[in-house]
């Protein structure tokens, strides 16, 4: 059976399904389901981490002035019917500001559950004293249009330094939704229970540290006001069709040759990852074109074989992929080798100093224009990179990178590779998704290199370029996931160590 597709859901594209559903539903409907499933997912975590009388489990519930605070508040009413000992923190202007709101505030003081204003001179010194069993996040969700302050910042840097676990309600709050940006503090959870749809600002930037473990709650929507999503997450379900068995009768012409072209004076090191990481990904033969004198041969990797760039046919009768960029430089011969690549009609990857000599000279990218109807090209910049591409700040790539990411395939014509945590692929018809697997343990000088052999070698096998890239980033992740899980990480693992733990992968994934 294939998997089904993990759609993300923008904040537009929920708050159209909201109003669809509420249009067919009993007023409050939809919070009291929020809030009976807010319930439920504490009720499990509190008994997964119970550590003594359930009658003494404390929960404290963070509660906001708009329907995220009324999700909180119901889940509070549920709670403390079960014999739970709840206190409810009620924000600052956290007065009812819906008649949905109002029921669930009503039901929750009409509970056992204790409420307490924010302003009062005690409410602080109630939540830090006590040992809490777990917090539940209702302060603000989707709708929040401004950073935390006043008592609402203090209380999300207390929650930050407790000791249990924080259930937050749709999103953390101070995170954004669809980006994964925080404006100053943003509540840092353990998990997440997330409304009707995934959100893309659960994955990326800053929602890996601050959404923890993430379930979605669907509440019961009809699945037909769910619109076709633009972006989804990441997984093996979208590439898989691509890891089979190799036939018998095959041979390394059978599986492409990848060019290289990197490896400048003091930058050797960049193509010899990438082409050790292509030859063990699976390629049949791996050349590497340095601009300047080569090496006689990788010492570690003599399969390898290393050119002068000069020398080299870029052209698709001897490869079936091309990476280029890895310690590439920046010299002046290096442009007119880069154009050469660019002429080429195989599949092309731009990596590194590629996309800095891009971003340097614009005619650079007005040849990548013209190459749009031959052969397929994927870049991989990290923030800085691309930021040099769009002509903007980094802050301003990482405030939104589906975004960049989408502007810049649109605007390039290309695939787009925008590592970072949460690594976005885009398409050039905006098409987005957001991978889930990798980690900290890639923070570290090679491990781009590595992406990029990976990718070049699922190229030179024939695998479709939307699917080499979404495939070359899940698998670099996962690699690095299961050295960690193994103990080689996250600090300190090396890039080189990921090239072996790729191929391993790739084995067992292909058998």
């Amino acid at each position: 059976m294939t998997p089904t597709a993990l759609p993300l859901y923008s904040i537009a594209e929920l708050r159209a399904i909201e109003q669809a559903a509420m249009r067919d539903l009993p007023q409050g409907l939809l919070m009291q389901r929020a809030g009976q499933a807010a319930a439920s997912a504490a009720l499990k975590l509190l008994h997964a981490t119970e550590d003594g009388d359930a009658g003494h489990r404390r929960v404290l519930v963070l509660a906001g002035p708009g329907d995220n605070g009324g999700d909180a508040l119901e889940a509070a009413a549920h709670l403390a019917a079960s014999g739970t000992e709840v206190l409810v923190w009620l924000a600052p202007e956290a007065q009812a500001t819906s008649p949905e709101r109002e029921q669930a505030l009503s039901r929750a003081r009409n509970s056992a559950a204790r409420l307490m204003e924010a302003a009062t001179s005690t409410a602080s010194a109630a939540v830090g004293a006590a040992p809490w069993h777990l917090v539940i996040d209702g302060l603000f969700g989707i709708g929040a249009s401004r950073p935390l302050d006043g008592e609402c910042r203090d209380m999300a840097q207390l929650v930050n330094n407790l000791d249990c676990p924080v259930l937050a309600l749709d999103v953390p709050s101070g995170l954004h939704a669809d980006t994964g940006a925080i404006d100053g503090v943003a509540i840092r959870a353990t998990h997440t229970l997330t409304f009707i749809g995934d959100k893309p600002g659960l994955h990326t930037a800053y929602g890996r540290d601050h959404a923890g473990e993430v379930e979605v709650a669907a509440l019961a929507i009809d699945p037909t006001l769910l619109p076709a999503a633009k972006a989804q997450l990441g997984g093996m379900h979208l590439f898989a069709r691509q890891l089979q068995p190799r036939q018998q009768n095959t041979h390394k012409g059978s599986y492409g040759s990848v060019a290289i072209i990197g490896g400048a004076h003091g930058m050797a090191g960049a193509p010899i990852l990438a082409a050790r990481t292509a030859l063990h990904a699976g390629a049949g033969r791996v050349y590497i074109a340095f601009p300047d004198t080569p090496p006689a041969f990788d010492s570690g990797q003599p399969e390898l074989m290393c050119r002068r760039a000069q020398d080299v046919d870029f052209s698709g009768l001897h490869f079936a992929a091309l990476v280029a960029g890895p310690g590439l430089g920046d010299d002046a011969d290096t442009v007119e080798l880069l154009q050469r690549t660019f002429e080429s009609d195989s599949p092309l990857l731009l990596d590194a100093d590629a996309l800095n000599l891009m971003a340097a000279e614009p005619e650079l990218q007005s040849a990548l224009a013209v190459r749009t109807g031959a052969g397929a090209t994927i870049l991989t910049p990290h923030p800085l990179e691309a930021a040099r591409l769009l002509d903007m700040t980094v802050a301003e790539v990482q405030a939104d990178r589906l975004g960049a990411a989408r502007q810049l395939a649109a605007q390039l014509g290309v695939i787009v590779v925008l590592k970072g945590s949460g690594t976005v692929i885009a398409a050039q018809d905006g098409s987005v998704v957001v991978n889930n697997t990798g980690g900290p343990a890639l923070a570290t000088a090679g491990t781009g290199d590595v992406l990029s052999g990976l990718c070049g070698s699922l190229l030179a096998q024939g695998w479709p370029e939307w699917e080499a890239a979404l495939g070359a980033v899940w698998l670099h992740g996962a690699a690095a996931d299961a050295l960690v899980a193994a103990g080689s990480g996250p600090i300190g693992l090396t890039a080189g160590e990921l090239i072996p733990a790729i191929r391993k992968l790739i084995n067992a994934l292909s058998a």
